[in-house]
């Protein structure tokens, strides 16, 4: 990583790039090198004063660069662990009007998703968790939460609850959970969505690889039986760069 930065933000290189101040050019260059791949996602970043010696220039410089691309989230900003590419993003639009889980989201616009397990359990009920699921005190419930990913791209975090009487090992669930809840024949057939603006707080903004403070989308989500039984509550957050939802609206009847 040293050598390719030494050589990306070699002086000559950098007076090269055409006319501007230097910061620019500096910010040009880097953000050429992430969009071309010579730097990659999660690579980081040697201190400014370093970059500054590698470009010859100053360290005030390298800091207005680097806060630009902060910025416009091609680096990110990890206090205590240093500066880190970001890959760019392209949006992933979901529908609102279909009950679909991640894992067939993503499936269907050909990405391939993997999680990162957070917790995954048979736990004693929260307060919320009684009242949402309609549960007794004594009951079980079995708590998934998983950072997901599409294509090596963090995107969301997930925290789901279920009654055990629905899903009595949280371990069957590998991949989509409502292909799980199919298996145990209660796949969620309705549900209400809450989705509020939210700024991103550490350590959710480590996980999902951006800046602490940045804009997401905080989803509250709790899916229904046929019968009316809530079988699903879940919380989620998403990335707000990487994440619209769509809905359509239509006129009503006459």
């Amino acid at each position: 990583m040293t050598d390719l930065l030494a050589s990306i933000l070699s002086p000559e290189r950098l007076q090269a790039g055409g006319s501007g101040p230097l910061y620019l050019k500096l910010r040009q260059t880097l953000e050429e090198a992430i969009n071309s791949g010579r730097l990659n996602h999660g690579d980081a970043l040697p201190p400014e004063r370093d970059l500054a010696e590698y470009a010859n220039i100053s360290r005030v410089t390298v800091r207005k660069a680097v806060d630009d691309l902060v910025k416009d989230g091609l680096l990110v900003r990890r206090h205590g662990s240093g500066t880190f590419v970001v890959k760019p993003v392209s949006k992933v639009q979901q529908s609102l009007s279909r009950l679909t889980s991640f894992t067939e989201d993503m499936a269907r616009r050909g990405l391939t998703t993997r999680a990162q397990w957070l917790d995954r359990g048979l736990f004693h009920p929260s307060p919320d968790e009684m009242m949402i699921l309609g549960l007794p005190a004594d009951a079980l419930v079995a708590r998934l939460g998983r950072l997901r990913i599409a294509d090596d791209m963090p995107l969301a975090i997930e925290r789901a609850c279920i009654s055990s009487e629905f899903l009595p090992d949280p371990a069957q669930v590998t991949g989509s959970l409502y292909a799980a809840l199919d298996q145990q024949g209660c796949r969620p057939v309705r549900a209400v969505q809450r989705i509020s603006a939210y700024n991103i707080k550490e350590p959710d903004a480590a996980l999902l690889g951006v800046a602490a403070g940045a804009a997401g989308l905080s989803i509250e989500r709790v899916s229904y039986l046929a019968s009316g039984k809530v079988v699903e509550f879940t919380r989620s957050l998403y990335r707000g760069d990487a994440y619209d939802f769509v809905a359509e609206l239509t006129l009503p009847d006459a």
